[in-house]
């Protein structure tokens, strides 16, 4: 548990990762024979096996949404832009770090115009975040940017939280729970295979890192480790989400409407083979949007027969996300049996 809450406490958007794979590495330090950093800024661990044996690729991405300075106007608000999958709801009065690039961190809170002053037929409409902007308590301009710049990243303020019946709150758990899930893989893999940690960079603006590490290792299996939507809450119906918390990893056969990947079936009768005989629990999805650096591994070179596992979470691209570590144990024995089988 408290890897996990580091892991979601670090920040790193989209681009600005290297916490995350601070943590990483040290947690790995011990268990691979070498973690290199690529050009790219991927991590990759590797565990080496015997030459003659099959070479495995885990892919956790290391980041997460977040915002980056766009413009300081005169009277020292900041106007910001999203990086990654953001619903412009969910911004309105969040408190912001602004990771300065010439000092040191700063806090701030995302303001708009009041709804006091707002017009009704307006006041039921989403705000766009073009029309919020970031209050730090600045004089002006100049005093602004002498504590920020633009091009600064900006993360989400948010606590750890342990629920009741092993469940877990945070920011970030997209995708700090597929992280934590590859360094214990790593951790506790016995097998003749060689077998690469990755973690990947900007996953969640194109899928970039995975695309580049793939190509350099070109491994003869891969798993995208992640997280997928849970439908256990108001609001969703079963059929729109059926993948739920606390019944295990759900196994992806087909993201995106199969515009993503779509799993081949060797693999899924491998996973599905290390869960029944291990009596470890697993769930299936098919989901219409949606996808994972499988989706880019799968057709590197050659192309590379690709899995997804993704931990159920509620709450996906905002701070508050919750799952159950239940699942991620679950999730991670079954990469586990599933490896150890080759």
């Amino acid at each position: 548990m408290k890897l996990m809450k580091e892991l979601s406490l670090a920040s790193g958007i989209s681009g600005s990762e290297e916490e995350i794979f601070k943590i990483i590495e040290r947690e790995l330090s011990d268990v691979a024979d070498s973690i290199e950093c690529d050009s790219m800024g991927n991590l990759i661990a590797t565990k080496k096996g015997d030459k003659k044996a099959p070479k495995v690729m885990l892919a956790a991405h290391m980041d997460e949404i977040g915002l980056m300075v766009r413009y300081i106007d005169e009277k020292g608000f900041i106007k910001f832009s999203t990086i990654g999958g953001i619903n412009d709801q969910m911004l309105m009065n969040q408190t912001v770090t602004i990771h300065s690039s010439v000092g040191d961190s700063v806090v701030g809170v995302i303001g708009s115009k009041p709804p006091h002053i707002t017009p009704p037929e307006e006041r039921k409409k989403v705000v766009k975040f073009d029309d919020m902007f970031i209050d730090i308590g600045a004089k002006d301009k100049e005093d602004a940017e002498k504590m920020v710049r633009i091009g600064d990243a900006i993360t989400f303020n948010s606590l750890f939280v342990e629920y009741p019946n092993n469940l877990i709150m945070g920011k970030a758990l997209d995708n700090r729970v597929g992280c934590y899930v590859m360094i214990e893989v790593l951790k506790r893999v016995n097998t003749r295979a060689t077998v690469y940690g990755v973690g990947t960079v900007q996953e969640e603006v194109g899928l970039k890192g995975a695309r580049t590490s793939a190509f350099k290792l070109n491994p003869d299996l891969a798993f995208a480790l992640d997280v997928t939507l849970s439908g256990d809450h108001p609001g969703i119906k079963p059929e729109e989400a059926p993948v739920v918390m606390g019944e295990g990893p759900a196994i992806i056969l087909a993201d995106a409407s199969g515009r993503g990947i779509l799993v081949q079936k060797s693999v899924k009768d491998m996973l599905v083979r290390a869960g029944d005989e291990n009596d470890i629990k697993y769930q299936f999805e098919v989901s219409d949007g949606g996808t994972t650096d499988g989706t880019v591994i799968h057709l590197t070179r050659e192309g590379i027969p690709t899995g997804v596992l993704s931990v159920p979470t509620r709450y996906i691209h905002t701070p508050v996300s919750v799952c159950s570590m239940d699942d991620i144990e679950s999730t991670i024995q079954l990469i586990v049996a599933a490896i150890n089988d080759l």
